[in-house]
């Protein structure tokens, strides 16, 4: 029997950073409700990660980021269900043009800068093992919720 090939979701974040602060948002749609997460979503078909990850920037927090200056920092691979796998591409940006702010409040609580020395402990765990890898100097990928 031939394996069946995967389809994993392929997401693109943004680690949104001026100095020692990282920009952050609360979610307030059923998933994670009330927990932070970094500027993220969905690749579209037919999309380049930095073209995706700079469209969710502008989406969610109104900051425009030229693509070409978006930086690759990580990759997760992490299972959300037996049967759903997402991939990952954490990119940072620390130069941008606009003031963040919530674009989404159907889907976003609010939007906050904070320290990388101080961040809060309730970040979403799929995109806290990005950001913490990121933080931490610790290698090109990870693999999440696989056992």
């Amino acid at each position: 029997m031939t394996p069946q090939v995967a389809h994993p979701v392929i997401d693109v974040h943004v680690i949104l950073r001026t100095g020692d602060k990282v920009l952050l948002s609360q979610r307030g749609g059923e998933y994670g409700h009330g927990r932070w997460h970094l500027p993220s979503g969905k690749l579209d078909e037919g999309e380049p990660l930095t073209v995706g990850a700079a469209r969710e920037l502008m989406e969610e927090v109104g900051v425009s980021v030229d693509p070409g200056r978006l930086r690759l920092v990580h990759t997760v691979h992490h299972k959300q269900s037996p049967t759903v796998c997402r991939i990952g591409f954490f990119f940072e940006a620390v130069e941008w043009v606009g003031e963040p702010y919530n674009r989404e409040p159907d889907k976003c609580l609010s939007v906050a800068w904070h320290s990388v020395h101080d961040l809060p402990e309730d970040i979403i765990e799929y995109p806290a093992a990005g950001l913490h890898h990121y933080l931490d100097g610790g290698g090109p990928l990870t693999e999440h919720g696989w056992t």
